[in-house]
C-alpha cells in the first residue's frame, strides 16, 4: 500500500521534473484544434501516454530479457513517431494531399465517413504514445518499480505501473487543459498554416531527433548537476523510504545467503571492455557482480583485489561483472569510467548501470558490494564494503572445485571509529556546514576560522547546487578533519588541469592537480590526526564531498 501510495506521487512529480517540461509544448500543442467535437482530445493524449507507459515497460522487460533487443530501439521508434508528427505539422499540405486520396471512399461508405469524423484524434494518440519511453526515464521510484516489483510479482507491478501513470496523467492534464483552452483563443494557434503551428512542428522535430541522438539525456545530465530540482529530490526522497541509498562502507561484512535465482543485469547502457553479457549467458561459470562508482575511495581501494581474482582465475571459468552505479551525474558519463577503469588497470567487464535499474534489481544498498554468483546462477555469497579478501577470495576458489594459496593483497588498514564521516557538499546530503549564508544558488561566504571538529566553511563565491558546489570566483574551503587520508570528489566541466592549492594548519601543502572528474587525495599524514584543511579553489571547479581514510 505504501509502494502504491509512492508510486501516484512520483508520477505526479515525474509530470514536473525537468526532463518533461521541455515536452509540454508538444502536449499542449498536440492537443490544439479548432474543432469543438475534438474537446477530449487531452484526455486522449493522456491515456495514450499512460498505455504507452505501460505498455512499453513490458515490452522492455519482455525484449530485453528474452529476445536481446536493445531497450534503445523503443526510444528509437518514439523518435521516429515524434519526428513524423513533427514533420506533418510543419508541412500540412503533404498531410492534406494523402488524405485526400481516400476522399472518394470516405464520401461513399457512410460508415467511414462516420469515422473519418474521428480521425483527428490519430495525432493525438500517436503524440501520446510517443512519448511513454521518453517519460519512463524521468522518475527514479519508475526504474524501482521496473527492477525489483515486475521480475517478482507481475500483477503487483502492473498496479504500481497503473498509479504511477495515474498520478503523471493528472498533472499533465491539470497543466495542458488549461493551456489549450488560453490558446484556442487565437486563431493562430488552431490554423494547421499558421507560423505557430509549423513552428510546432518545427519543434517536434528538434526534440524528436534529440530524443533519438540521446540529446535529452545529456541535457538532463547537465540539469542534475548544475540546477537546484526539489521535484527530483522529493522523487529520490519517496524512493529512499522503500529502498534508501546508503554511503560507502568502511565496515565489512562477509556472509553466505541461502542460494537464489540471480537478478539479470537490467538497464545498462554502455559496456566497457566487453560486449554486453547477460547472467544467464555466464549459466556453467562463476561470476562476481561487483557494485562500484570509481570516485568512491572503499571502492577504489578493493579494485586491486577484484583485479587480481579476475587476472588469476579467469582462465578457470571466473567472470567479473564491475556494475558502475554513479553517485554522481559526472559518473554517468560512458568516457569518466572508462577512463578511470583505464587508469585503475581495470580489465574485466564493466557495465554502465546509470539509472540504477540492476542496483535495485539485487536490492543492493553499499559500494562496494560484491554477489558471488554459482554455476548454475544463483547467488550464494554475498560481500558489503572492504576487508574479508581472504574470505571472499576462498569463497571464490570454493565455487570452482580450486584449491591452493591466495593471491589476496595484504588487508588494508582497519577503520577507525574517530575518522570523520564522509561529507557531501550540496544541498542534497549536506551536513557539517557552520557557516551562514548556505542555500541553493550563487552566495558570496566569509572565510573565518573555527574549533567545531568534523565541520566545514565556505569563503568567496560558491554556486550551490544539488550535488556540489562551485567556486564562481577563485573562492576557498575550510573543513577540521580527522583522518589518516583525506579525499575529495572533484567535478570539472573539462579535460584541463585545474590546480587546487591546499593549506595544512595554516601552511601550504602540495597542491591537487584536477584533470577531470574523479577522486583525488586532498592530504596525507603519517598517522591518524586532527588538522584544518584549506582548499583554495579556482573558478568553474565543483567540489562533491570529502571522504576519508585511516
Amino acid at each position: 500500500m505504501v509502494l502504491l501510495l509512492l508510486a501516484f506521487m512520483a508520477g505526479a512529480l515525474t509530470a514536473l521534473a525537468p526532463c518533461v517540461l521541455p515536452l509540454l509544448p508538444l502536449i499542449i500543442g498536440g492537443a490544439l484544434t479548432g474543432s469543438e467535437r475534438e474537446k477530449y482530445r487531452p484526455y486522449v493524449i493522456a491515456g495514450s501516454l499512460a498505455f504507452s507507459l505501460i505498455l512499453f515497460t513490458y515490452l522492455l522487460k519482455v525484449s530485453s530479457l528474452f529476445i536481446g533487443v536493445s531497450p534503445n530501439l523503443w526510444v528509437y521508434i518514439s523518435a521516429t513517431i515524434v519526428v513524423s508528427l513533427g514533420i506533418v505539422s510543419l508541412f500540412p499540405e503533404i498531410y492534406e494531399r494523402i488524405t485526400s486520396k481516400f476522399s472518394v471512399q470516405e464520401k461513399s461508405d457512410g460508415l467511414l465517413k462516420r469515422g473519418a469524423t474521428r480521425s483527428g484524434y490519430v495525432g493525438a494518440i500517436l503524440t501520446g504514445f510517443a512519448l511513454g519511453p521518453v517519460f519512463s526515464s524521468c522518475s527514479p521510484t519508475y526504474a524501482f518499480v521496473l527492477a525489483t516489483v515486475l521480475p517478482r510479482n507481475a500483477i503487483t507491478g502492473f498496479i504500481y505501473l497503473i498509479s504511477y501513470s495515474l498520478g503523471l496523467v493528472l498533472v499533465l492534464l491539470a497543466v495542458s487543459i488549461p493551456g489549450r483552452k488560453y490558446m484556442v483563443r487565437f486563431s493562430w494557434a488552431i490554423d494547421t498554416h499558421s507560423l505557430f503551428r509549423r513552428g510546432l512542428g518545427a519543434l517536434f522535430i528538434i526534440v524528436g531527433i534529440g530524443i533519438g541522438f540521446g540529446y535529452d539525456k545529456k541535457v538532463e545530465l547537465w540539469a542534475t548537476n548544475h540546477l537546484p530540482n526539489t521535484v527530483t529530490q522529493l522523487d529520490q526522497g519517496l524512493l529512499a523510504t522503500v529502498n534508501p541509498p546508503a554511503p560507502s562502507t568502511m565496515g565489512a561484512k562477509q556472509f553466505n545467503v541461502t542460494p537464489y535465482k540471480a537478478p539479470e543485469l537490467l538497464g545498462i547502457n554502455n559496456w566497457i571492455n566487453s560486449n554486453p553479457l547477460t547472467i544467464a549467458s555466464l549459466r556453467g561459470k562463476v561470476v562476481m557482480v561487483d557494485f562500484w562508482t570509481y570516485s568512491c575511495i572503499n571502492c577504489v581501494r578493493t579494485l586491486p583485489y577484484v583485479e587480481k581474482w579476475y587476472e588469476t582465475y579467469k582462465s578457470k571459468g571466473f567472470v567479473v561483472i564491475g556494475v558502475s552505479a554513479p553517485e554522481f551525474g559526472f559518473e554517468k558519463v560512458p568516457a569518466n569510467v572508462a577512463r578511470a577503469a583505464k587508469a585503475d588497470g581495470l580489465t574485466y567487464p564493466i557495465a554502465l548501470d546509470n539509472n540504477l535499474s540492476t542496483w535495485n534489481s539485487y536490492a543492493n544498498q553499499y559500494w562496494p558490494a560484491h554477489y558471488l554468483i554459482n554455476k548454475s546462477g544463483q547467488i550464494v555469497s554475498v560481500h558489503f564494503g572492504e576487508g574479508d579478501y581472504a574470505a571472499t577470495e576462498s569463497a571464490i576458489q570454493s565455487l570452482l572445485g580450486e584449491s591452493g594459496p591466495l593471491v589476496s593483497p595484504q588487508e588494508a588498514k582497519s577503520y577507525n571509529p574517530l575518522q570523520t564521516n564522509e561529507t557531501y557538499f550540496g544541498t542534497d546530503r549536506q551536513s557539517g556546514f557552520v557557516g551562514k549564508g548556505y542555500g541553493p544558488g550563487i552566495t558570496t561566504f566569509t572565510d573565518k576560522p573555527f574549533t567545531q571538529s568534523d565541520s566545514w566553511d565556505l569563503g568567496g563565491t560558491w554556486n550551490i547546487g544539488n550535488q556540489s558546489i562551485t567556486a564562481v570566483t577563485n573562492s576557498l574551503l575550510r573543513f577540521n578533519v580527522s583522518a589518516a587520508n583525506v579525499y575529495a570528489v572533484v567535478n570539472t566541466a573539462d579535460l584541463a588541469v585545474h590546480r587546487i592549492d591546499v593549506e595544512i594548519d595554516g601552511k601550504p601543502a602540495a597542491p591537487i592537480s584536477v584533470s577531470g572528474s574523479g577522486l583525488y587525495t586532498a592530504a596525507s599524514f603519517p598517522a591518524f590526526s586532527h588538522h584544518t584543511v584549506v582548499l583554495r579553489v579556482p573558478a568553474g571547479v565543483s567540489l562533491n564531498t570529502f571522504t576519508f581514510g585511516g
